[in-house]
């Protein structure tokens, strides 16, 4: 495709008054938008997460929250409503701030603060934060602001959790132990009520059942012997009229005699006859003999049969042998059935009692670790006033900028000039692409199949001349006047042209 570089050029050159008018138009607005905007200026610090100064394994701390996790908390703190609308207000950021609404001021507030959290594996976790404003005094001024709110918020809410976590476990001590005292009371109160019949006692009342138990069969085995030894007598007393079978009952004086007796015996074994414990003996000896003699010889009547009398007389002892077991059989089974029904009452008890020290055991094992977290509490909100813990520092204080970031005017009129130059080159293009008139011999060839012998361009009058010039010069002194003076009266007297980019910027999701 051959393309006639002549004929566009010459085209370009009868259409430069539309390159000429957009080029001025775009560069004119460019250039006064450049030089009207007014300048800003950016302040910024940074911010860093430190690390606890005392190591974890020697006192936890008490905040658990990750340092990205913190900064997102503390800047949601910070961008509230009542945060921006104070500092905006306190330091008169913006110049027409008396005439903004306070939604406007927020918006405002918030579109020209910056903030960036930087963090990473084997990093350190980083906030910067900026401000631009107007003036370096306004820029500097808000981000020491937002230092001073981030630094306070960040030592509340780390005194605050620390001290709500010892309020915590000292409540949760409290309960505890509460319950612990509530619960020895009921076990001491199941101990007294149940003192017969405990647990712990079982293997005794065994023991004392099976003795008992002994002693009920010997109690027994006596009243069957006692009354059977009383039948026979009986018998053989009506058989033969004699009690001789059953040997006469002694005197306690007789069994005395007996029993001292049998101990000179063993001492004279070891001891000689004038030893006082010998002597003395043998003087108690000589005592109750006597005593038993006269006894002996005790006078009785003989009217009385002496068999018939030692018979009553052995009768009557052995009625109350027999009643003495008897007595003693009673005794002893009332004994054995109060100590089987402890016995039985053992294993229910012994539920009751297991769940009781079971529920014990397991608040004591809550109030044990109660106990322990509240000192590591404690510890750590020691750490936290003392600002031992982890914290935010201030790692590059804001400072008062020597000159504005931005607009960068060159930048904006240059980019403004290079745009209408391209929307004039993009207006001629349209402009020919969209005109369909034959100019070109060619075109009569395509269009008719004939070939011109010659053409004559269109000539135009002096006056039509003229009123192009004067179309043209217009629209040139409207784009060089017109279009700076309503740039700079929209910026004055309507809106600064900051704010209207910034909006429209926003809208884009483009950040400047």
């Amino acid at each position: 495709m051959n393309l006639d570089l002549s004929f566009y050029f010459a085209i370009f050159l009868r259409r430069l008054h539309y390159f000429i008018i957009a080029f001025t138009l775009v560069s004119a607005a460019s250039i006064a938008a450049a030089f009207l905007m007014p300048p800003v200026y950016y302040a910024q610090s940074v911010l860093l997460v430190e690390s606890s100064q005392i190591p974890g394994p020697l006192a936890a701390p008490t905040i658990q929250a990750q340092a990205l996790e913190k900064l997102q908390i503390v800047q949601n703190r910070l961008m509230t409503r009542s945060n921006l609308l104070d500092i905006a207000k306190k330091l008169r950021v913006f110049k027409d701030i008396d005439k903004m609404s306070p939604d406007e001021i927020v918006q405002s507030m918030r579109d020209h603060t910056s903030i960036n959290n930087r963090s990473g594996a084997g990093q350190a976790t980083l906030m910067t934060i900026g401000f631009d404003a107007e003036t370096g005094v306004a820029a500097a001024g808000v981000v020491n602001e937002y230092v001073t709110l981030i630094l306070a918020a960040d030592a509340e809410m780390r005194v605050t959790a620390a001290e709500d976590t010892v309020a915590f476990f000292n409540q949760e001590v409290k309960t505890l132990s509460a319950e612990l005292d509530k619960l020895s009371a009921q076990i001491l109160d199941f101990q007294n009520r149940n003192a017969d019949a405990l647990p712990s006692t079982l293997g005794f009342r065994l023991t004392q059942q099976a003795a008992l138990q002994t002693k009920l069969d010997t109690a027994e085995r006596d009243i069957t012997t006692l009354e059977d030894q009383k039948t026979r007598l009986i018998a053989i007393y009506n058989s033969t009229g004699q009690v001789s079978a059953v040997t006469p009952p002694q005197t306690s004086e007789a069994r005395q005699l007996a029993a001292l007796t049998d101990q000179l015996n063993t001492q004279m074994a070891s001891l000689s006859n004038e030893h006082p414990r010998v002597k003395a003996v043998r003087l108690q000896i000589a005592l109750l003999e006597e005593v038993v003699r006269t006894q002996s010889q005790a006078p009785t009547a003989t009217a009385i049969n002496p068999q018939a009398t030692m018979l009553d007389v052995q009768i009557a002892d052995l009625d109350s042998r027999i009643k003495a077991a008897i007595d003693v059989r009673d005794q002893t089974t009332k004994q054995l059935a109060v100590l089987q029904d402890t016995i039985d009452r053992t294993p229910a008890n012994q539920v009751a009692l297991d769940a009781l020290n079971r529920d014990y055991s397991n608040i004591q094992g809550q109030f044990n670790a109660a106990v322990s977290r509240q000192s590591q509490a404690a510890a750590g909100e020691r750490i936290e006033l003392l600002s031992k813990g982890e914290r935010i520092t201030v790692v590059d204080s804001a400072t008062v900028p020597d000159s504005p970031t931005k607009p960068n005017r060159v930048m904006i009129a240059g980019g403004g000039m290079f745009a209408g130059a391209a929307l004039g080159v993009g207006l001629i293009a349209l402009m020919e692409l969209l005109n369909r008139a034959v100019r070109r011999p060619k075109d009569l060839i395509r269009s008719f199949g004939i070939t011109p012998i010659v053409t004559i361009p269109y000539i135009r009058t002096p006056s039509e001349t003229m009123m192009r010039r004067m179309a043209f010069v217009a629209v040139l002194l409207l784009a060089v006047v017109g279009i700076p003076a309503l740039i700079y009266a929209v910026h004055v007297y309507y809106q600064p042209l900051d704010i209207i980019v910034g909006r429209v910027a926003s809208k884009f999701g483009i950040r400047l």
